[in-house]
């Protein structure tokens, strides 16, 4: 995470490079009118210096002067106008036509990268689909690699093919020979003709993929194959793809042909590694194309203003599963009712609906635990080496400023001191992705909680395991399963050329190769040393499985850890009575409430160590049944029930629309066109997803 002074900097940074700018120009402008060819050709260079700079590391500062119609190419064509006017002032009267063919080749080279920029834009649209899949075999639809990088971006491909232009105008300030403009301005033409060239050659009817209609054709065709019958539609920003993630390998295991439905093109390779079949409908117009499919049921785990755009195809059902529970109000989300089922963990939160009064009614609630909570190792007793490994996952600030959401800024500090202090405590600190996203202070928060740590363990010493090369190698072996690898200007059909029907056994090598990664990682790592994981592995239920005990907040984080029945505590910063904290937040019932001040934590830490202090045993039992459900059936055992219902529920549905057409049209007789026959549940194959 950046420091708190790092938005200083970069501040301090764009306006040091924006006085270099300005500068470089002004001294060109200076030594042009003069004229004084040395400033004219260092003034140059560094103007061009501050350009490669610009477009390496300042990519905002490109978008403000593009912005100010001050875009790379005012620039560049200012820097080329200050150089002839130089050259002309340099010269005798009489050599100022000798210059005019020098001024052609520029504006002739402006005017081809104009129409470079023109056909590009071309190009661009012909590979801009009206339909993004991955796991699916999209041969048919002509796809191929992106033109090259360059040709695509407007700013850099002017800054390459100008240079020969603008080094030859200033070689001939210095050297008063006309011949090195003339080859650099016939170089640049040369090299923008061919950048043409190569863009046209797109355009060609068999060159380009295939066209919008011809797409949407496949697509049906596609849909009308595969015979999908339930779906994760997900829409968001680009930091909530762990929302659909993390549901993932319950879709995965269900009975029937899944598929993910995307709304956004960024969201495409932000799904983590499947072998379920995902779609990417942009529009709406595309999007009821699935109301002519075999789809019977989609399964929502987020809410969006998109949302309501698929809630309107009758012929599907929809349920909402959430991405996590907690005691928020975020968790009875009134926009819940507008689904035909809502699918929850446990009782509590059917009562949480109910006390809510949001509109949801009880019959459309059904219980299906966790199905990703069924891998979370059990309680196995207090621990037995000579540390008590403590994992503190705090939440994140939220939206509506209330303190209580989140422990790090008021007791954040004070809890990591009370467990550093203690010699037997490991620490696992994962804070939330989006901790300081709104609250600055919480991330300040964040970053000294980190730095205390960082100081513990520079404190602390021990024995280390042997050096080893197997995380590094699992680390290597799952990202080649997961991880897929482009060229760097590969655009939006390149990658799904690149990602089509994946290997068969592709999900299962992914499982194990998780398993043994995530084993090597662990056994790597010193007993003794407090760790910081903000990385994307290990994740949090990897963390759940090599803690002792858990320190959050009111989040999901805790009725997620109940799975495994360990001691849990939670942090109370909402200012309430620990009685009113309880009664106002049930997740609390079966843990400890630790106060700001932290001094609760040296006999939280003596009755995880000694069963015989730890009174809440039974409690988390009986929270975890509330909260999760019943152990059997598991929870995927209730998951893949829950659909089979809703699915069974939209083909009556169907029938029943079939019949009501029928009966209103006597005269037909065929099932109305594009209206497939209900699809039935089969087992699916996920390494054959097209």
């Amino acid at each position: 995470m950046p420091e708190p002074s790092s938005p200083r900097r970069r501040t301090a940074a764009q306006l040091l490079v924006l006085a270099v700018l300005s500068a470089a120009f002004a001294a060109q402008a200076v030594a042009a009118l003069r004229p004084h060819v040395p400033l004219l050709l260092v003034s140059t260079a560094v103007s061009l210096a501050v350009e490669g700079v610009l477009h390496r590391w300042q990519p905002g500062m490109v978008s403000l002067f593009a912005k100010s119609h001050a875009d790379v190419t005012v620039r560049h064509v200012l820097r080329d106008l200050l150089l002839v006017v130089g050259l002309l002032r340099l010269g005798e009267q009489h050599r100022e036509t000798q210059y005019a063919p020098l001024v052609a080749g520029l504006l002739a080279f402006y005017a081809l990268h104009c129409t470079v920029q023109a056909v590009s834009v071309l190009v661009r649209r012909t590979r801009t689909l009206p339909v993004l899949t991955r796991n699916i075999d999209a041969s048919a639809l002509r796809l191929s690699p992106a033109p090259a990088a360059l040709l695509r971006r407007p700013g850099r491909r002017l800054l390459v093919f100008g240079l020969p232009a603008t080094a030859g105008l200033t070689a001939t300030a210095v050297a008063d020979d006309a011949r090195y403009a003339a080859a650099g301005v016939a170089l640049a033409l040369l090299l923008t003709a061919a950048g043409l060239c190569a863009l046209l050659l797109r355009l060609l009817p068999g060159r380009r993929p295939a066209g919008e209609q011809e797409v949407l054709d496949w697509f049906d065709a596609w849909l009308a194959e595969y015979r999908p019958t339930v779906g994760l539609y997900f829409s968001g920003g680009p930091s909530s793809a762990y929302q659909a993630n993390m549901w993932l390998e319950p879709l995965a295991g269900l009975g029937g042909r899944p598929v993910i439905v995307l709304r956004e093109r960024f969201m495409v390779p932000r799904i983590a590694a499947t072998d379920i079949p995902v779609v990417c409908l942009p529009k709406v117009s595309t999007l009821m194309r699935l109301e002519q499919s075999t789809l019977q049921v989609l399964i929502h785990p987020s809410n969006s203003g998109k949302t309501s755009q698929v809630l309107r195809i009758p012929t599907i059902k929809h349920t909402f599963v959430n991405h996590g529970e907690s005691d928020k109000l975020s968790s009875c989300n009134p926009y819940a009712k507008a689904y035909d089922e809502v699918w929850v963990a446990g009782p509590a939160a059917r009562e949480r609906y109910a006390l809510a009064e949001v509109g949801v009614e009880d019959k459309d609630v059904v219980e299906i635990g966790r199905p990703q909570l069924d891998a979370v190792r059990p309680y196995a007793g207090p621990p037995t080496g000579a540390y008590t490994t403590v994992l503190y996952a705090p939440t994140w600030e939220g939206w509506d400023g209330n303190p209580g959401n989140t422990s790090v800024v008021a007791a954040g500090e004070n809890l990591v001191r009370a467990l550093l202090a203690d010699p037997g405590v490991r620490l696992l600190y994962k804070p939330h992705p989006l901790t300081g996203s709104v609250d600055p202070r919480a991330g300040a928060a964040d970053l000294r909680v980190r730095e205390l740590i960082r100081a513990a363990n520079r404190e602390r010493s021990g024995p280390r395991p042997a050096p080893s090369g197997e995380p590094a190698r699992r680390a290597a072996e799952l990202d080649r399963l997961t991880t897929a690898v482009f060229r760097a200007g590969a655009d939006q059909v390149e990658r799904m050329l690149a990602q089509s029907a994946p290997e068969p056994g592709r999900a299962q090598a992914v499982a194990r190769a998780t398993a043994a990664w995530e084993e090597a990682y662990w056994a790597s790592l010193p007993e003794w040393e407090h760790q910081v994981v903000t990385d994307a592995r290990p994740e949090l239920y990897s963390c759940f499985d090599v803690a002792d005990l858990l320190i959050s907040d009111v989040s999901s984080v805790i009725s997620d850890f109940l799975a495994s029945e360990k001691p849990y505590a939670v942090a109370n910063t909402s200012g309430l009575p620990e009685e009113a904290f309880r009664a106002a937040f049930p997740t609390v019932a079966a843990g400890t409430v630790l106060t700001p001040d932290a001094a609760g934590v040296p006999a939280l830490l003596e009755s995880v160590r000694d069963p015989r202090g730890d009174g809440l045993v039974d409690a988390r039992a009986e929270l975890k049944r509330r909260l999760l459900g019943p152990a059997v059936p598991t929870s995927q055992q209730r998951f893949a029930a829950a659909v089979q219902a809703l699915c069974a529920a939209s083909q009556a549905h169907r029938a029943r629309a079939t019949h009501r057409l029928a009966a209103d049209l006597p005269g037909q007789r065929h099932q109305t066109t594009g209206t497939p026959a209900p699809a039935t549940l089969i087992p699916h194959r996920p390494s054959r997803p097209a």
